[in-house]
């Protein structure tokens, strides 16, 4: 009698092999995962903590000391401000090192100590000519981390340079030092705000994505600015759906290039990653088990963030019929 099934016995053999393979690949690329966001840890966590404590604390006697706080609206937040706060600085840096605290006058307008708010942006002067810039970032109108940013120059007609920060290691602040903050201060000051928040923002998409769908939600991998994020659904009876997030630039919130895949499973190998592939011909997809592109799950995603897209909650009757392996 001729087996008249496509998939002999040597086939099964081959489809468990590539399903073992798999899995193997897959076990060593989470420890990798895994093994370099503890290092990414351990490198940041002594110095970084260090640095951000300390800065926290100047920040926070000098909001402490203030003797008036200015909100800044619009176009109030320009160039000409800015320069004002460079001159102070360094005016009162000068009066510290000539004439000492108790020479001044009380009432001066030199002792004043005035702190900027622009939106989540807190400006202030902060001792030795410096100018500090603290960044408050939120997500769905929840606080969430400050950052901090400290300008200095060696005089008011200077340049002025980052002297340090606890900005994220993998967000660019020297290519925008380099790029906007000897040509235009106050655009610098923005671009980093934006930054952070931009990062706050994918970081947090994710994370509340993991919360609302942690049993549907397989393999998640992304870069460390979240800027590239892939993922995989696996709580459907016969198909796997992949999604890829790439975005724009590090100031985007929603991705600019989307993919959403369908993967039809083989029956008895859920969860192991797309059908089984014939070797033999030209070793096409039968025609149940062809992927499919899911076009109207891409332009969700294009427009709503990723809690937001309702990406996770397709039932299996959305998928069209011929990706069923019956």
């Amino acid at each position: 009698m001729v087996d008249q099934n496509p998939y002999s016995m040597g086939e099964s053999n081959f489809i468990h092999d590539e399903d073992i393979r798999l899995d193997t690949i897959k076990a060593r690329f989470r420890n990798v995962i895994k093994r370099h966001a503890e290092l990414t840890e351990r490198l940041s966590r002594d110095s970084d903590k260090m640095v951000f404590e300390r800065l926290q604390k100047e920040f926070e006697a000098a909001l402490a000391s203030q003797t008036q706080e200015i909100y800044l609206e619009g176009e109030e937040w320009n160039d000409g401000l800015l320069a004002t706060i460079r001159e102070r600085v360094h005016m009162e840096a000068d009066r510290k090192a000539t004439s000492g605290d108790s020479n001044m006058d009380l009432d001066s307008p030199l002792l004043e100590k005035i702190t900027y708010r622009v939106g989540s942006k807190v400006i202030c002067c902060l001792e030795g000519a410096r100018i500090g810039i603290q960044y408050e970032t939120s997500f769905a109108g929840e606080p969430c981390e400050l950052y901090h940013c400290v300008l200095e120059s060696k005089s008011f007609l200077e340049k002025m340079t980052v002297l340090e920060h606890t900005i994220p290691f993998f967000l660019p602040i020297r290519e925008a030092e380099n790029d906007l903050l000897s040509s235009n201060a106050m655009k610098f000051i923005d671009h980093v705000g934006e930054l952070l928040q931009a990062y706050v923002d994918r970081r947090e998409q994710v994370r509340v994505m993991k919360e609302l769908y942690e049993n549907q939600i397989g393999d998640l991998y992304h870069s460390l600015p979240y800027h590239m994020i892939e993922f995989v659904l696996e709580d459907f009876e016969s198909t796997r759906i992949t999604i890829s997030l790439k975005y724009a630039d590090l100031v985007s919130v929603l991705p600019t290039r989307v993919r959403v895949m369908a993967w039809p499973l083989h029956s008895s190998k859920k969860g192991l990653g797309p059908g089984p592939m014939n070797r033999k011909g030209s070793g096409a997809l039968p025609n149940h088990l062809i992927p499919m592109r899911l076009s109207y799950a891409e332009d969700a995603l294009r427009i709503f963030s990723l809690p937001e897209g309702n990406i996770l909650d397709f039932e299996l009757n959305d998928f069209p019929f011929e990706l069923v392996d019956r």
